[in-house]
């Protein structure tokens, strides 16, 4: 199955108002016909970066493709762009901030609590820890976001509440 090169483009999706690397029926049915699959994509060898497959429909997928990845390659909507699409196999789909894994390690609850989250829910806390350059508000964001994530009732967290936002009754 892995690795794929393919050749497609850079579509845009107005209504989501993100770019996307279009993958092709035949690509996504070699892939199993899921679009639960994390891979490692690398666009015309200049820029890599893990991602997931999601669905656009008559059996085609897309992989989202950031602006900053687009300006680090060089670029642009409509482009004719080179794929490489290699296995992930990493535990979560994403690369764990340092201090989020340091404070998953000293924090046992919230270590279990976070365990128990759906893998998507995990990649969410995951991603917006990382989401930020300074060490610090890393820091303050997985220290939010586990505390958090520790006062509310197993099973029926959301995002939101982890933030502290929009908290239930339990």
């Amino acid at each position: 199955m892995f690795p794929i090169q393919l050749n497609t483009h850079i579509g845009y999706l107005p209504k989501l108002k993100l770019h996307y690397l279009e993958i092709s029926e035949e690509v996504v049915q070699s892939l199993g016909g899921k679009f639960k699959v994390r891979m490692i994509c690398t666009v015309n060898s200049k820029v890599t970066f893990q991602c997931g497959l999601v669905a656009l429909g008559q059996g085609r997928g897309y992989i989202t493709i950031s602006g900053s990845r687009m300006k680090k390659a060089s670029l642009s909507r409509g482009d004719q762009v080179s794929v490489l699409l290699e296995n992930d196999d990493s535990e979560y789909g994403v690369e764990v901030p340092e201090e989020l894994e340091e404070l998953l390690r000293q924090d046992e609850e919230g270590n279990q609590r976070f365990s128990q989250l759906a893998m998507g829910m995990k990649r969410y806390i995951i991603q917006y820890v990382a989401g930020v350059k300074s060490s610090q508000l890393r820091i303050d964001r997985a220290l939010l976001l586990i505390g958090n994530l520790k006062q509310l009732q197993p099973g029926k967290e959301t995002f939101r509440e982890m933030l502290g936002k929009g908290k239930r009754e339990v």
